[in-house]
């Protein structure tokens, strides 16, 4: 076998992978947009540090920082929404649209999506809120109709294989 021969046949694995490998799988087109439209949006609004899509079960589907402080921030806003909700339930003032909390150095804030996930973005305390809260409602629109139940399933699949 000559060396082009090498060259163009695949290489077969006869060795375990290493340590950290991570398999790459397809994603479709769906869920591209769905990250893409997460990683643009950090560029848009100044201030804005992270960003995450939690299912309505608490799952992350997606991150703008790959794994920053995704998981953190996910499980925060999962839990931040579920009091939001029980909160709207007692007083009987209907579905909760978004939630803020104001800290020290800076804001989460959370809206919710029309399939019923969210989205919890954090954002430096001199981001301007105003601005925030309008490219956040774009994006919920934008990822409310990108975010169909075959789209969450393999966001939820490619996140656990992370």
């Amino acid at each position: 076998m000559s060396d082009h021969d090498h060259r163009n046949t695949p290489a077969t694995a006869t060795a375990a992978p290493g340590p950290g490998f991570v398999p790459v799988q397809p994603v479709s087109q769906g869920a591209m947009n769905v990250r893409w439209l997460l990683g643009d949006f950090l560029g848009l609004v100044a201030g804005v540090e992270e960003a995450v899509v939690v299912s309505s079960d608490g799952l992350l589907l997606a991150d703008s920082q790959q794994g920053r402080r995704s998981d953190q921030l996910s499980a925060i806003v999962s839990a931040l929404t579920s009091l939001a909700q029980g909160l709207a339930r007692a007083i009987e003032f209907g579905g909760v649209k978004q939630t803020m909390v104001t800290m020290d150095e800076g804001h989460l804030v959370v809206m919710a999506i029309s399939d019923g996930s969210c989205l919890g973005v954090f954002a430096a305390l001199s981001c301007d809120l105003g601005v925030l809260a309008y490219q956040m409602a774009l994006l919920v629109e934008r990822a409310g109709h990108a975010l169909t139940p075959q789209v969450r399933s393999e966001l939820h699949r490619a996140m656990a294989v992370r």
